[in-house]
């Protein structure tokens, strides 16, 4: 395909972890004169690298990518914040002729980027009731009273997410009304390709396990050991990381390393059940197989996708 053929303004590349999903964004820059915008809410930590599978700049092969390693881990992840800084970013890659590729699995942030989408303020005295009643019960407590109030909301957010548990209660108590309600319908502030990349449950399993032993032998412990000492622990988004998680808690002798490694795996494939599901609702979503039978094709298939939208 030519890269002088018209293209949507945006293409999202959406789906599970350990789909494919990064590759493929950095085939469709190249093939379309683009640069990749970063929508995984953890690669935006600065030294979360293996635990995150962020891309090495090799594996980049040359294509910019943006919003990646910004934030300190100690500080907390803000959905309206990475919004601001997304469309600022898409619009400038606009403005030169270039093709915004916007990958990840962060649903919300995908979202956020590309959808008009307004987030509700917060009341100072709600939020500092419900982190104390955070700190007091924990997580698993706070999940079920959110489930109670919309199940929707509660499907999507890990139990362990104190941090969005407490935001999506903030917002029902406020707004009175579901936290999923207050996401409008689909509609979309750019002209966008929204492509899934689908990967049968047992398949993905299996990479998903893979994966986190190739962390595990590149130095996941060691890093989250470094990023320790930079404050971590303290850090209420980045702690609560898929497998930093984990290795801070087998760090503090609450586990072993191997509890850990075990833990991160099924935390990791329910991760991917939700992603799936988010995305799943999102009638935009066009999904290609992304399978290891498929994977040669995917590439071709993706690029014959963004040449139908143009020319449908």
């Amino acid at each position: 395909m030519s890269s002088t053929l018209p293209t949507p303004r945006v293409i999202a590349v959406v789906g599970p972890t350990a789909a494919g999903k990064s590759d493929l964004g950095v085939h469709l820059a190249r093939e379309l004169g683009g640069e990749v915008v970063n929508a995984d809410s953890m690669q935006l930590y600065r030294g979360m690298d293996i635990g995150t599978a962020k891309l090495t700049r090799e594996e980049r092969g040359g294509v910019p990518h943006h919003l990646l390693d910004i934030w300190d881990v100690t500080q907390t992840a803000s959905v309206a914040e990475y919004q601001r800084l997304a469309r600022a970013r898409i619009d400038r890659l606009l403005a030169a002729g270039r093709t915004p590729i916007l990958v990840g699995g962060s649903g919300l942030y995908v979202r956020g980027a590309i959808d008009a989408l307004e987030f509700p303020g917060t009341d100072p005295l709600v939020r500092a009731r419900l982190e104390a009643e955070l700190e007091e019960l924990g997580s698993g407590v706070l999940h079920a009273r959110l489930a109670a109030a919309d199940p929707d909301a509660a499907r999507a957010i890990l139990p362990s997410n104190g941090r969005r548990v407490v935001r999506a209660l903030e917002v029902i108590e406020i707004t009175g009304r579901p936290f999923t309600a207050n996401l409008p319908g689909h509609d979309s502030v750019y002209d966008t390709v929204q492509i899934g990349v689908d990967v049968a449950r047992p398949e993905l399993d299996a990479r998903i396990a893979e994966r986190v032993d190739r962390m595990w032998e590149a130095g996941l412990v060691d890093e989250v050991r470094a990023l320790e000492g930079r404050g971590l622990r303290d850090g209420r988004t980045a702690s609560r990381a898929l497998g930093y998680q984990q290795v801070l808690a087998a760090l503090a002798g609450e586990c072993t390393e191997q509890e850990a490694r075990d833990e991160t795996v099924r935390a990791t494939k329910r991760f991917a059940r939700r992603q799936d599901s988010w995305f799943r609702r999102d009638p935009r979503v066009r999904w290609l197989s992304g399978a290891a039978a498929d994977r040669g094709e995917l590439p071709r298939r993706a690029l014959t996708l963004v040449e139908r939208a143009v020319t449908a």
